[in-house]
This record gives C-alpha cells, structure tokens and sequence, in this order.
C-alpha cells in the first residue's frame, strides 16, 4: 500500500512565510502532512509566493496532478484581490477548473477562505473597503465553489483568527508560528471527522520563540518594505481611484451601490461557471 500524498497549492500562506525554520519556511501545509497518517506521507508544497489563480491553474495544477495526490489543499486569491487586473468571473472559472481537476483524480480537496489584507495592515477605511470588497467576493466564490465540489473548508476569515495578534508575523498578513500551527490544527481536526486524517494532530505550542521586536521591525524595513513596494507599484493607482470612489459614495450616501455591484458580480460569476462543461486540465 502506497502512502498517503499530499500535495498543497497557493501562495505565500501555503509557501510558509512567517514561520522560518533553517534558511527556508515550514507553514501549516508541513505541519498538517505529519498527521495525515501514522505512516510517513509523501508531501510536494508547489506554492509560491505571490501566485495568483491563474498560476495556480497553468503551473502548479498540471504538477499537482502529475502526483496523483490523495489530498491537495487549494488556498489561494488574495494576491488576486491586490492587483489592479482583479476579476472576480476570472477567479471563479480558474478555481473551478482547479478543484474540478483534482476532485475528479478522486483526491480529497482542501480549501479555506480568508481575511482581507486591508484590515490585516489596518488600513485606513477608505482604502480598506475595497479591499474588503474583492475579499469578500473571493471567499463567497470558495464558500460556493467548496459546496460543490464537497471539500473540507475552513473558515479562516473568522474575527478571533483576525484579532490575536498572536497569531500573527510582524508584517501583519502572514501568520506565525502560532498561526501556522492552529491553521494546520484547524485543518486536522476537520480531516480527521472526514476520516481522512489518521495521524496524530499537529503540536500548538510553538517550536521555536517569537521574534524579537527588533528583529521584526528590522524584517519590516527590508523585505517587508520590499514586498510593498512590488505590489503598490502595481495595485496603488487604482487602489486610490477605488478609495476615490468609495469616498464619493459615502458623501452621496450611496455605498450600498457597491456593495450590490460586487454582490451580483460574484452571482453572474458562480452563474457561469454552473454551466461551463469543464475541459481537462493535465
């Protein structure tokens, strides 16, 4: 009998980042693959960090399949939501090729939605908001998308998750260790109800110690403030005509618009990818 693969696809969250270990990063992914089974399970972690849906779909799917996985987690879209070419119909049709691909080799699908990184970084309302929106619209389309293709979910975008800093790295959107950890406990315990996870649960007590301050504020000045700038070149200019936007409708008293426009985007999205005949994916 061969052991259990498991193979995890996204971004950043699944690469690790915000939990170091030697020159690299461990995450939940890794936490979770020691108690898949008591035997040793055969883990691939094909995320990258900044992938959006679409390299989800072109480069780690194909691979993923390759693997012929009994379990592949699919975590994804917030890099989606913090670009200026953000499409909610191109998202749902992208994930739906992807968990349609993976389901149909029989693997047991993992998904999970998230917090939106404007509140994460705190930022102001008028910024924030958008940011909110497009997360929104995102985790409903994984909400639908997960019911249909009967994956274990995990509700991620919840409010104690968002608000123990604890949980979080220094630069505010990646968690820690802690958050790893309980992202990785979260995940057995919904596993081991689908008798899918046999192995024991994963430790929620941190390996190593936190971070200085120092060391976090240093991390913030370097990489961190690198990681800004990479995305603000891209996403800044519309971000700021989306607050403009935003501001305008508050004034007129309108927002609601907004929020139904988004409402039934992610609709007419989930509408078309209902009927779409799903082409194979190898």
């Amino acid at each position: 009998m061969r052991p259990v693969r498991f193979v995890a696809l996204g971004d950043s969250l699944t690469e690790g980042v915000g939990d170091p270990v030697g020159d690299g990063w461990r995450g939940w992914a890794a936490l979770l693959a020691g108690g898949l089974a008591e035997d040793p399970v055969e883990f691939t972690n094909l995320a990258v960090s900044g992938a959006q849906t679409r390299e989800v779909l072109e480069l780690q799917t194909p691979a993923g399949l390759e693997l012929q996985p009994d379990i592949a987690s699919v975590v994804i879209g917030v890099n989606d939501t913090l670009r200026c070419t953000f499409d909610i119909h191109a998202v749902a049709e992208r994930l739906d090729k992807v968990y349609a691909a993976f389901t149909g080799q029989g693997a047991t699908l993992l998904t999970a939605c998230l917090p939106d990184p404007g509140s994460m970084l705190g930022l102001p309302g008028s910024l924030a908001r958008p940011l909110a929106r497009r997360q929104r619209a995102v985790n409903r389309v994984v909400h639908a998308l997960s019911d249909r293709y009967s994956a274990v979910h995990l509700h991620a975008a919840e409010a104690d998750w968002i608000t123990d800093r604890a949980m979080w790295s220094a630069d505010r959107l990646h968690p820690g260790e802690q958050g790893h950890r309980q992202l990785a406990l979260r995940f057995h315990a919904l596993l081991a109800r689908a008798d899918r996870a046999t192995g024991p649960a994963p430790s929620p007590e941190p390996e190593f110690p936190v971070p200085t301050t120092s060391a976090s504020l240093l991390w913030l000045a370097t990489a961190g403030t690198a990681w800004v700038a990479r995305r603000c070149t891209d996403l800044l200019p519309q971000l700021l005509r989306l607050a403009a936007d935003e501001m305008r409708h508050r004034a007129r008293g309108t927002s609601a618009r907004l929020d139904m426009r988004a409402a039934a985007a992610v609709s007419a999205a989930l509408a078309a990818v209902s009927v779409v005949e799903q082409p194979d994916v190898a």
